[in-house]
């Protein structure tokens, strides 16, 4: 069976299907009371957060916050203890495979593939969920603004295992983008990239929230976050301790205590946004 043959498979199972009725005025993503250990450690503790469409909220923390572990739950890649995880006011539980397929994308921090498939191949996949049904129409055009908006158009026939990491994590963030779904799922999107490409991307996430739809992403620059994010979960030690717009949450006190590192924080000379460094 080729690859082709097995997406449709997947994903044509459920081609009927409209998915789920959404909750009149639900949050897009609602996430409450969660919690989830791995190999007997607590890894999230009575997680709530929630993410409305039009919106980019930014999950930041130091390392084993317990950052990629919530989207990942979220996405429903790992199971969790107790809570509840939403989409639209529709219970994660209660969506199927392909119907949660067409309405949240994830990127993940690894974007390893073991065969050689062209950057083209690669972000067609994102199109995967729509096979069978009348978005297919759109294969082509969704594929074209996606490799657009993330600079990998002169990449299109390179095989993808033989690109740098940064051309990886822009052609893996074009195969979500194609996917067009109504709420992305981004973990560390610009880990690997140069100054140039993390402006690209984080654009790329703004103007999707600003065209309505719900972004949640994990950044380890809080400058980045402070200037592209509406809201700012803060995370330590499997809690969100502090949520709210960059002003309010972007505070020395706060970070220097969450990061054991005493930082500063100061305006941008220019947007006012917060902009935080080390104390040296």
């Amino acid at each position: 069976m080729s690859a082709r043959e097995r997406l449709r498979e997947l994903f044509g199972a459920d081609r009927g299907s409209t998915g789920p009725a959404p909750v009149g005025g639900a949050h897009a993503i609602a996430v409450d009371g969660l919690y989830l250990s791995r190999g007997g450690t607590e890894v999230l503790r009575d997680v709530s957060l929630t993410v409305d469409g039009g919106e980019v909220v930014a999950l930041v923390g130091p390392n084993g916050a317990g950052k990629s572990t919530l989207l990942a739950a979220v996405s429903r890649d790992l199971a969790y203890d107790r809570g509840s995880v939403a989409f639209f006011g529709v219970p994660l539980e209660e969506w199927t495979h392909g119907d949660l397929a067409r309405h949240r994308a994830m990127l993940l921090q690894q974007n390893d593939l073991a065969f050689g498939f062209t950057v083209d191949t690669v972000v067609r996949m994102g199109r995967s969920p729509w096979i069978g049904r009348p978005e297919e129409d759109a294969d082509d055009e969704a594929v074209d603004e996606a490799m657009a908006a993330t600079d990998v158009e002169h990449l299109r026939h390179r095989p993808f295992t033989q690109l740098s990491g940064g051309e990886r994590a822009r052609a893996s963030l074009a195969r979500v983008a194609a996917q067009r779904t109504p709420v992305l799922l981004l973990d560390e999107p610009t880990a690997s990239l140069d100054l140039q490409h993390q402006e690209v991307v984080l654009g790329l996430a703004r103007r999707r929230a600003d065209s309505g739809v719900a972004v949640l992403v994990v950044l380890h620059d809080l400058g980045l976050a402070g200037a592209y994010a509406d809201r700012i979960a803060v995370m330590d030690q499997g809690r969100v301790v502090a949520c709210g717009p960059p002003k309010e949450v972007l505070r020395a006190d706060l970070l220097s205590a969450v990061y054991r590192q005493p930082v500063e924080v100061f305006p941008h000379p220019r947007t006012g946004t917060p902009v935080v460094v080390a104390a040296r």
